[in-house]
């Protein structure tokens, strides 16, 4: 098994473990911890991946600086991720998989103790599953060409904003559930966490549909 699937799994098992820390109600900073764990295991899998495709060339400062923006190692690290989606396929699509069971987790015990109304839940499903079905059709999600894709999806401003909302968001639903924290606040940020979420797949389905008869 690669490093990256292994990764992944590992991160997933993670994110149901948490969940169950959530129900029985456990120490809500460990579980916030846990959280954040399971946040950054995301970039982790990314640059295993990279790595052991590269066979070690591309370290993890070169990885970084390619997330940050520099544009010669963006160019060195998509070369390689070039070659994972021919000769791994299964992993990018792995990655995605593991992305949706921990977010959905996450979703779902929220709704299962009854902190969030399940409607919140059907929306967000309901934006993976047709954003997904179009960007399958493009083959893969990693290079956005559109301006539009690019500023609200695919840029470095994008991806650590859609990061840092979902661990507020979730990390203060679980201080309203443990320790009974206003709910008022928790609803706005899954206001704006839901309202980033659907911006975000609005940006990858015109990016699919913009791109599809390129």
């Amino acid at each position: 098994m690669r490093s990256a699937d292994a990764a992944t799994l590992f991160r997933t098992a993670l994110a149901i473990f948490t969940v169950f820390l959530i129900v029985v109600k456990a120490d809500p900073i460990a579980i916030i911890l846990l959280i954040a764990i399971v946040m950054a295991l995301d970039g982790i899998d990314g640059y295993f991946a990279v790595a052991e495709e590269s066979r070690g060339k591309a370290t993890f400062s070169e990885y970084i600086r390619a997330a940050l923006g520099d544009k010669e190692a963006k160019a060195e690290v998509r070369e390689v991720k070039k070659r994972i989606q021919k000769n791994a396929p299964h992993g990018p699509r792995m990655d995605v998989a593991g992305d949706r069971v921990v977010e959905y987790s996450l979703w779902i015990v929220f709704t299962y103790v009854h902190v969030l109304p399940i409607y919140v839940v059907l929306i967000v499903i309901t934006r993976h599953s047709f954003v997904d079905a179009f960007m399958a059709s493009r083959g893969t999600s990693s290079k956005m060409k559109t301006r539009f894709a690019k500023a609200v999806y695919s840029s470095n401003i994008a991806r650590g904003g859609i990061n840092v909302v979902k661990f507020v968001a979730f990390s203060y639903l679980v201080l309203m559930y443990v320790w009974n924290y206003p709910a008022y606040i928790g609803y706005v940020l899954v206001g704006v966490l839901v309202a980033y979420i659907l911006l975000r797949g609005a940006a990858e389905i015109y990016e699919s549909i913009k791109t599809s008869n390129e």
